[in-house]
């Protein structure tokens, strides 16, 4: 079997003229405490960005200095500034099914990768006993792009231990939640009391900001300061700046937490609404923006959505997974409806339920 295509993402699927469900951005405008600000700094654009505010802010939010804070150009500058600053490990390990750009990240900076893939049969749950003892760089996904699992935050955290660098991608912590219990119920983000920890965050997918390329990441601060090393000048402009103290606010979080209430609430409607359906089947329990859906056959069913209006993201390009899977982003129910209809017509026509 060919090794996946790493750099296959989301957005090459999302043609114009087609419903995207193959980018899990949120397409709402921002709201004006967020687009204000960012408006107002294209005035200061003589200027060199100045990191201090923003660093500040999001060191605030997440109860650490701000020498454990590192704004990035994206979450996928972070996992370059990773690779390439820390050129000595010996043994990294990526958990998949697991969003490519880190292991894309390694391998381009010449590190030889290790692979853990966790089973489908096991809803794609973490096993901290599967990763080798002797793994000195871990990156795994919480929740976990594409399978949208939210591993329970002790789990990960036995992974972290002196001499290893614990990499948890963060990118969708934001849009979770859990009955009576407060936001990213299952962060690490505060913790700084595991050795090596990093957690990187994006600004991406709630704020709808992919144009912008907006993140930080959160470490030790020596650590910081070996990353910040491997950084270009100025990496972050004043905008994007702007956009992450706004996004840092006590307003922003709140709001935040309001997104992943309705959220929660539209993904239950998918879920419902594709298990009505004949060999579909939404593998472990969805915490994120998107579903995973294995249908036999999906890669052709994905080529028929496409011919119908519709993109869902191809789930072949992530090791572990295989032509049986695609990727559905979570939209509003009037869309999911609309979806859920043509998916049924193409699968067994009539064969759909509420």
């Amino acid at each position: 079997m060919p090794d996946p295509d790493l750099g296959h993402h989301g957005d090459a699927e999302a043609t114009p003229g087609l419903v995207d469900l193959a980018v899990n951005v949120r397409r709402a405008p921002p709201p004006e405490w967020l687009a204000g600000p960012v408006a107002a700094a294209l005035g200061e654009l003589a200027r060199y960005p100045d990191p201090a505010p923003a660093r500040a802010a999001v060191a605030a939010r997440h109860r650490r200095p701000p020498d454990q804070v590192l704004l990035t150009a994206g979450a996928a500058e972070a996992f370059v500034l990773l690779a390439r600053a820390l050129a000595g490990v010996r043994r990294p390990v990526v958990v998949h099914p697991q969003f490519t750009e880190p292991e894309a990240a390694l391998r381009a900076a010449g590190h030889r990768v290790d692979r853990v893939l966790l089973p489908a049969g096991t809803g794609f749950r973490l096993d901290p006993a599967l990763v080798p003892a002797d793994a000195d760089l871990v990156l795994l996904g919480n929740p976990t792009n594409p399978t949208s699992v939210l591993h329970p935050a002790a789990d990960i955290a036995a992974l972290a231990r002196p001499g290893r660098v614990l990499v948890v991608d963060e990118a969708f912590q934001d849009s979770t939640t859990a009955p009576g219990l407060p936001g990213e119920p299952e962060s690490l983000a505060h913790r700084t009391d595991l050795p090596g920890l990093v957690v990187i965050r994006s600004l991406t997918k709630t704020w709808g900001l992919a144009g912008l390329r907006v993140g930080y990441l959160l470490a030790p601060a020596d650590l910081v300061d070996r990353l910040a090393a491997v950084q270009p000048l100025w990496a972050v402009s004043t905008p994007a700046l702007a956009a992450a103290r706004a996004c840092a606010s006590p307003v922003a979080v709140a709001a935040e937490r309001e997104i992943a209430a309705a959220l929660a609430a539209d993904r239950r409607h998918l879920v419902d609404r594709l298990a009505g359906l004949p060999g579909v089947r939404v593998e472990g329990v969805p915490a994120a923006s998107f579903v995973l859906v294995h249908l036999a056959g999906a890669d052709r069913v994905r080529l028929a959505l496409r011919e119908r209006g519709w993109a869902v993201r191809r789930g072949d390009t992530f090791p572990g997974l295989g032509a049986d899977w695609f990727r559905v982003a979570v939209r509003d129910t009037a869309t999911t409806d609309a979806f859920v209809t043509v998916l049924a017509d193409l699968i067994g026509p009539g064969r759909a339920t509420h």
